[in-house]
Parts: structure tokens; sequence; C-alpha cells
């Protein structure tokens, strides 16, 4: 079973590089090698992180499944599920983005998240594969964010059908995109940007270039999530120079893992500050 799941991905992994690596040559943001620093433990993280948090995410779900089985009025439930499919797709979509946006916020706000998330940050070369260079502490908190509000207000399972696709097209797409927006590609889409994440919005959120400029653009598939909640930050004359993380972190994949349970040492300084200086917002 794990060896078919390996293969599969492993299948994944050459198709995603032979659409992404010629496009990161052919229209690079900023020119990188292909076997750059670190790419062999972002194709570890890659393996990781498509494998273990299905697992972790199984019993928490079901728990949740269960107790909204039991606790949405039935009200709800048949008002949700006489909804087409296409709507109930595109409200899963907005109610998930917003729990992925407060879930990757807190991530940033709050020290003991931010010791997982940090591992994501800490990538100073940003392009498709940094994707799943993530803590499956930190997948599993982001991921359960998002699908709970699906479940609280019955636009998953416990119905029917369709609605029991409805977390897996959610987390597809969000898995897919991500590749996307992660990708060193130096293209703009006009005001598309404001609609839909691209490269030029997720890179300012990898940003190291100072404080005035971190812990923006939180939304994964919606910018004009972060434009409600006052996080939007896109120029268009502009793009981010450096990335990752003050804070020093393991260098191998079996020390990063560990590194956020040891507890830190007195006086040893967070991996990035959570206070921003103002910055103007551009508008659409």
């Amino acid at each position: 079973m794990i060896a078919k799941q390996l293969v599969r991905l492993a299948v994944w992994l050459v198709l995603l590089a032979v659409i992404f690596v010629p496009l990161e040559r052919l229209f690079a943001l900023h020119p990188e090698k292909v076997f750059r620093k670190g790419v062999a433990t972002d194709v570890a993280y890659y393996f990781l992180s498509s494998l273990v948090p299905g697992f972790l995410l199984g019993v928490p779900l079901a728990g949740v499944a269960w107790a909204a089985h039991r606790l949405i009025p039935a009200a709800v439930v048949g008002t949700v599920a006489s909804w087409p499919v296409w709507l109930r797709v595109a409200a899963a979509l907005v109610v998930g983005e917003i729990g992925f946006y407060w879930g990757h916020r807190w991530s940033h706000e709050i020290p003991l998240l931010w010791r997982f998330h940090a591992i994501h940050h800490s990538a100073e070369h940003i392009d498709f594969l940094v994707n799943t260079r993530a803590h499956p502490v930190d997948l599993v908190f982001t991921r359960l964010c998002g699908l709970v509000p699906l479940y609280v207000l019955g636009l998953a399972a416990p119905l029917k059908g369709s609605a029991s696709l409805i977390p897996l097209l959610v987390l597809l797409l969000g898995a897919l995109w991500g590749f996307f927006i992660h990708a060193n590609l130096r293209w703009r889409f006009g005001p598309l940007e404001f609609l839909v994440a691209t490269p030029a919005f997720h890179h300012w959120h990898h940003t190291n270039d100072g404080p005035a400029y971190i812990n923006k653009n939180y939304a994964p598939l919606l910018p004009w999530v972060d434009r409600v909640f006052g996080t939007l930050y896109l120029p268009r004359d502009r793009r981010p120079e450096r990335y990752g993380i003050e804070d020093s972190l393991a260098a191998g994949l079996v020390g990063q893992l560990v590194d956020p349970f040891v507890p830190r040492a007195a006086g040893r300084p967070a991996a990035r500050s959570n206070e921003t200086a103002e910055i103007d917002v551009p508008r659409a």
C-alpha cells in the first residue's frame, strides 16, 4: 500500500518537474540552479507532506463529522443539500479559504504554532517544490482550520453524495495551486492578481526584506480575503529580494521535524517578529 503511494507520488513529482522546471528556467523571477541548496530536503518533504497529514487528519475529521451529524440542525442540512453542486462547491471554497486564512495567520501570530510554520518560511530560495516544505503538525492544524467550518456549516459530510467529495476537492485544488504560487516565475496578471493568488502575491508572503513587509498575503487562493482582513500587499512595481527567516533551523529533515518540540533556550530570538510597520496597501 505504502509502496504504491510512493510510486504514485514519484510519478506526480516527475510531472510537476516537467511542467515547472522549464518554466522556472525560462521565466525565473530569481535565477537559480535546478539542484539548488536544500533541494534534497525539499524532495523528502514532498513525500512526507503528501503521506503523513492524511493519516493524522483521519481521526479528528471523523470526530468532527460525528459531532456535526448530531449537532447540525436538520433544517441547515436540508437547505444546503438542496443547493446545486456548483453552489456547494463555490461556498465550500470561500468558507474553506477563510478558515485556511485564519489558520495560516494564527501560525504566524501564535509563537507555539510559529515554531512549526517557521520550517516552511526557512526556505531561502522559492520555487514550486517549496510548496510541500512544511512540518506535518503545521499542515494538519491549517487544514483543520479550513475543513472544520465545512462540516459545521453542512457543506461537507455527513451529507451524502457529492458533499462527501467536497473536502477532497478543496484540498486537491489548494495543493495543486500551491505549486503554482510558489513557483519561481516573474509573470504578472494585472487585475486578476487581486482575485486569484499568483506567484507575485505569494512571494511577498515569503519575503524577508524587512519588518514592513512580512506577515502579509495569508490566503492560499483568494487574495481578496486578505483585503477584507487588512493584510494584502501587492505592489505593481516591486518584487521581493530576500526570502527566509532570521532564526537558524537544523539543516537536515530529522532535525527540522524535531526542533519545534525542543524548548527554546533563554534569550533565543523568535524565528520571525510578528510586529510589522505600516505600509501602503495597493488598490486594485
